[in-house]
């Protein structure tokens, strides 16, 4: 067996070791909160057979977007001169609010115009489920401005017996459009949206106006509009009292969203359209409906194909309990690191009957890593991986349990280390530029492959040597698990040297620090995506890094590349001192020896954006009052400055001085995405971009001051504007907020853990893949798995099942939790479902399509 790893300094804030705890009684639940929780992530792929230009240049500069209805919430890099763009970019968030549509779009870059969407893909939310965790094509869709639609009308109707000035009765229908929701944004701006209210029928279409609401994209029309159903003449004494069925089953109203564009062309925001006979049996109809694409009438339905994009997509929507409800699961789940086999483990079985290991390694390692439980967890799949490692040169390249966890520890523990070590010369090299392109092929006119060469060196020289020095920076717990791996990679291939170094090399250099500096936007090391030339450059100095790495660690006297041009390059650190270099940092990072702790006195690095500031107070309200600036947060101060990197900050605030954030009510400034950051001064009010990065922000923000004396109690969720606070109508500015404060929920500032969340999800994976659970189950039990493996492929050598016996306890143990488990979830669905009535404002009514 491997040694003892020294135990991981905490990495996450003080927290009590899980045990089982006495279920609530039924139905206590339904006193407490359930939160539930909404997340994407996956994969742009790639594009294929998109429409190229007419003209002799037919290739296209493409990126894609995701947007949730229209509100575009991430960006990939562009891909120049392509009718098949690789895109390749992994992406995940929360989803903080409700949408309907989840929707893909292809653009074609212009930097004089604005930009052309070639296509898009639109999936309903009820419709994620069916794509979840494949690769799949979709054909693009034509985006025509009378499809992009989102929002929702509350709508009432009635039917009223008039009588006119001659004595005769006819039908009056009473319309009352009261309000609408979630109208998208017009040019990044709310809309000015009014409403048509119409009657149609076979032989009329009567149609009036509401007023022009302004900067709202929830306005509230509150206007009553009249129509005549059936004329007089049409009633006999026999009818009078009776609107006529045949009229009835042919008219209905039909409500169309209008932005106003005063000097330009109106914009179409959506249409409904009620039947009049919706009111046959009833006197009134009152409800939410959903906006709908613009009926295109005899429109051709045939339309060019626009090519075809390839994405990974996994949508989650997990009911989070409250805590006492998981104590069974994660007692189980935190055992798994002493269970004998590994194999036999909760947590290991999880990895072994998900579809998809990502899925469940995620969940796994946060809830792991918050209680001190990852490194020795990690260390026994590693071993586990190591028997069936053959080769010491091929040790941990594959994709197995063991890979992926410490792939994802690194990701989450490493951000900090990744920024004071990469982010310095990243951001240099982006803000450069200088050509770096030694492939003959790939050179352009006027290029020196010579100068190209030598500016290639500096930066791999530059970015090698902070590397090698920055074993002080790495955290704690990638070292204790790089230890670990040092330890059962010697011990499994006793004699070749070398193999200590290679199993440490393969994650650190391969895994972690090649990966994040071909692709700094994903390790939010850079605010954007850089341009074709610098991602170009990145990729080389990657390919050369992670060669150096394990190159210096096995000690070989020839690189791997493939391409000639490479292979000639890599000549140049051909020396003796890369290698002592490399095997000294190894060294130093899976070393026992206590660290000095001289990263607790500089600030943690947190986040950093571009966001809109409203001024202190300085301007009278308008567009003007609102600035761009550059944010950045650490564990000590939010600061925002005029541009990215600029050190002289225009405004401070300490992190100790926060005492409340939250979001701003739209109509403080008929702006959306707002948030404020309360503190011991003037409240400071900052635009987010959209809806996905002001979450972030106020996560974030709530997290690392969640600790601070004198947080508030009560906010006001309104701006103070003209003397009084638009919520309350209070005037004094110093009066106590007249809401209740968000009441977050602990985490960790750097690793950021809710453990309640993490266990929900694993959860809802053993929910999800019971079915092959219970073929692990009945392999345990089989005669053929106590005797040996069995000679036919089927469903059972699939698994790996060590110990029988002890892995049929605890997959016993599972469906035993997940059963207790089902019981209070499938309660809160009923409540859920019964609560949202069709056509309330939380279930609205998809209305007539034609």
């Amino acid at each position: 067996m491997a040694a003892a790893a020294p135990a991981a300094a905490r990495a996450a804030s003080e927290a009590p070791a899980a045990s089982a705890t006495a279920e609530p009684e039924a139905g206590d639940e339904d006193s407490r909160e359930v939160r539930v929780l909404q997340s994407l992530r996956g994969k742009i792929c790639e594009a294929k057979n998109l429409l190229p230009y007419l003209g002799p240049n037919k290739m296209r500069d493409c990126f894609c977007t995701i947007n949730l209805d229209q509100e575009e919430v991430y960006r990939t890099q562009v891909v120049e001169k392509s009718l098949s763009p690789f895109f390749s970019e992994e992406f995940y968030f929360e989803i903080p609010r409700t949408f309907q549509y989840l929707s893909f779009y292809v653009y074609d870059k212009n930097v004089l115009q604005r930009d052309l969407r070639i296509g898009k893909v639109a999936i309903k939310k009820e419709d994620l489920c069916n794509h979840s965790g494949k690769e799949t094509w979709f054909s693009l869709q034509p985006v025509d401005s009378n499809s992009e639609v989102q929002g929702k009308v509350h709508l009432e109707l009635k039917l009223n017996e008039l009588i006119t000035e001659n004595g005769t009765v006819c039908q009056q229908l009473v319309v009352h459009i009261k309000a609408c929701h979630g109208l998208p944004l017009i040019n990044g701006q709310s809309c000015d949206p009014y409403a048509t209210v119409s009657l149609v029928g076979p032989s009329r279409n009567d149609q009036k106006k509401t007023k022009v609401k302004k900067k709202t994209s929830n306005p509230q029309f509150n206007e009553i509009f009249y129509f005549e159903v059936t004329r007089s003449s049409s009633y006999t004494r026999k009818s009078q009292f009776q609107v006529e069925e045949e009229d009835i089953e042919k008219l209905e109203i039909r409500i169309d969203l209008w932005n106003n564009g005063n000097l330009v062309q109106d914009v179409f925001l959506g249409e409904i359209k009620v039947p009049v006979n919706v009111l046959r049996n009833d006197s009134s109809h009152q409800a939410w409906y959903l906006l709908q694409p613009r009926d295109n009438g005899n429109k051709s339905s045939k339309t060019d194909d626009l090519g075809s994009l390839r994405l990974n997509i996994c949508y989650t929507e997990d009911y989070v309990l409250p805590s006492e409800y998981y104590g069974p699961l994660k007692t189980l789940l935190l055992k798994s690191p002493d269970v004998q086999p590994i194999s036999a483990s909760a947590a290991y079985i999880l990895g072994e009957i998900c579809r998809d290991k990502n899925d469940a390694v995620l969940p796994l390692v946060r809830l792991l890593l918050h209680h001190d439980k990852l490194v020795p967890f990690a260390t026994a799949v590693a071993e586990l991986d190591l028997k069936d490692t053959q080769d010491a040169n091929t040790i941990f390249r594959g994709n197995s349990l063991a890979t992926r966890c410490l792939d994802e520890m690194m990701k989450i523990v490493g951000g900090h280390y990744l920024k004071v070590t990469l982010k310095p010369i990243l951001d240099e090299i982006c803000e450069s530029s200088k050509s770096c392109e030694i492939d003959p092929i790939k050179l352009k006119e006027g290029d020196n492959v010579e100068n190209n060469k030598e500016n290639l060196r500096y930066y791999v020289d530059k970015l090698f040597s902070t590397i090698v020095k920055s074993s002080m920076s790495c955290p704690t717990v990638m070292c204790d698990i790089f230890y670990s791996l040092r330890q059962i990679a010697t011990q499994r291939f006793p004699n070749d040297p070398h193999v200590q170094y290679s199993a440490v090399s393969s994650f650190v250099f391969l895994r972690f620090f090649a990966v994040a500096v071909v692709s700094p936007h994903t390790f939010h090391l850079r605010p954007h995506h850089p341009d074709a030339q610098t991602v170009r450059t990145l990729t080389l100095i990657s390919k050369t890094i992670q060669t150096l790495g394990s190159w210096g660690s096995l000690s070989k006297s020839k690189s791997s590349f493939k391409e000639t041009f490479m292979c000639e390059f890599f000549k140049m650190f051909q020396e003796e001192g890369y290698i002592i270099a490399v095997k000294k940092f190894l060294d130093e990072i899976s070393s026992t020896e206590t660290k000095e702790s001289s990263g607790t006195s500089e600030p943690v690095h947190l986040k950093e954006g571009e966001m809109y500031k409203r001024a202190q107070g300085r301007t009278r309200i308008g567009k003007k009052n609102f600035k761009k600036r550059w944010f950045c947060l650490t564990s000590r101060e939010l600061t925002y400055h005029k541009q990215p990197g600029s050190k002289d900050a225009i405004y401070t605030i300490p992190v100790k001085n926060i005492l409340a954030v939250e979001k701003l009510e739209e109509s403080s400034f008929n702006k959306k995405n707002m948030f404020q950051v309360i503190h011991t001064e003037k409240p400071l009010y900052v635009q987010a971009n959209n809806c996905v990065e002001a979450n972030e922000w106020i996560d974030v923000l709530c997290r690392v001051s969640r600790c601070n004396q004198n947080r508030l109690s009560f906010y006001h969720p309104s701006a103070y504007i003209n003397g009084n606070w638009l919520c309350c109508q209070e005037t004094s500015e110093n009066t106590l907020g007249c809401k209740p404060c968000t009441a977050g929920v602990p985490a960790d500032i750097q690793i950021d853990i809710d453990e309640d969340r993490e266990t929900e999800r694993i959860y809802s994976l053993f929910t999800l893949s019971l079915l092959k659970l219970q073929k692990m189950e009945e392999a345990c039990g089989t005669i053929a798995v106590y005797q040996g493996p069995q000679k036919e492929p089927d469903d059972y050598s699939n698994f790996v099942i060590e110990d029988s016996v002890t892995t049929f306890k605890t997959i016993q143990q599972i469906k035993s939790i997940i059963e207790k488990l089902d019981e209070p979830h499938e309660k809160y669905r009923k409540k859920r479902s019964s609560s949202a009535k069709y056509g309330s404002k939380e279930n609205p009514i998809v209305g007539k399509i034609s």
